[in-house]
């Protein structure tokens, strides 16, 4: 009877090697890293208010500047306290939810936006074309937080306009890719079919066209999603953002550059968060373009 020799694997472990060699061929593991905590991030934003164990604006003067646990703190709060005793770790998941919420609101606010400019433009042509592109020239050469620095200080500052002011974010990128797109699919035949068989221009845009042109917004949105996330701590961080009591994360980095050599851990822990969010939907997002665009990549 013959034997394997020993230097051979087993048909099954190398069929096990080469499926699993596969699936993170197909699945990255710094893809999956970014998806995992881009979950948590998301879980955090729902359930924020029954995950802190104090309230965000609960002050305790006794226990300001209190360091992480880790570092001699107490585990009545793992990441430490800040200037006023409130603790970190609450003030870090509300700060989550309030971001996040401002980043999908305005991602969304401006993706509809940009999507509805573009398609009008490429449905009606001539001037109604002509006004869209220079609105799309006139966006795109001017440095958006120096528009966002002037209207906050000129408006003020809530929340909703602040949400509002940060959906003009990227919108032009998105009017941009929906119009050639869209253009491209009207000369490809099936959109004026389907109009010849009586559905209406709306019905034509949002059953045929838009289906075909979402794998590439649903990329540019994670392009605009980081950089909103981005903005939107900058502006926090110079005062113009979230106001108090609420917290964000870039007004936590704000106020904690007064203390960045007494208690850097009341920057670091919103810092860190900024940095893996944005890089984790960066992460997705290169991965979701090449995947839903393959010739992007070649």
């Amino acid at each position: 009877m013959s034997t394997l020799p020993s230097h051979v694997a087993p048909a099954g472990f190398q069929k096990s090697r080469s499926a699993m060699q596969a699936f993170f061929r197909a699945w990255p593991p710094l893809v999956l890293l970014g998806m995992a905590w881009l979950a948590a991030m998301l879980i955090i934003a729902v359930f924020a208010q029954w995950l802190m164990p104090y309230g965000f604006s609960e002050i305790n003067l006794r226990a300001r500047l209190m360091p992480p646990a880790w570092f001699g703190g107490e585990w009545a709060h793992p990441l430490g306290t800040d200037e006023l005793g409130r603790d970190l770790l609450s003030r870090t998941l509300s700060a989550i939810q309030i971001s996040l919420l401002i980043a999908f609101a305005s991602t969304a606010i401006s993706t509809i936006m940009g999507v509805t400019l573009g398609m009008l433009a490429a449905h009606f042509r001539g001037w109604i074309e002509n006004t869209v592109l220079v609105l799309i020239d006139f966006q795109a050469s001017m440095p958006f937080m120096i528009i966002a620095l002037a209207v906050l200080a000129f408006f003020g500052n809530s929340l909703v306009l602040f949400i509002c002011l940060m959906g003009f974010y990227g919108w032009e990128r998105a009017a941009r890719i929906a119009r050639s797109l869209t253009i491209t699919a009207n000369e490809q035949g099936y959109a004026a079919a389907a109009h010849d068989l009586g559905a209406s221009a709306a019905r034509v845009y949002g059953r045929h066209v838009l289906p075909n042109i979402a794998s590439t917004i649903i990329v540019n949105i994670t392009v605009t999603f980081p950089g909103v996330v981005l903005l939107e701590s900058g502006l926090s961080f110079l005062g113009l953002g979230v106001q108090p009591p609420m917290a964000s994360l870039g007004n936590m980095v704000g106020y904690g550059r007064e203390y960045l050599q007494s208690a850097p851990w009341i920057l670091l822990c919103p810092s860190v968060v900024i940095v893996m969010t944005t890089f984790s939907m960066s992460l997705v997002g290169d991965w979701l373009r090449d995947r839903l665009d393959p010739s992007a990549s070649s």
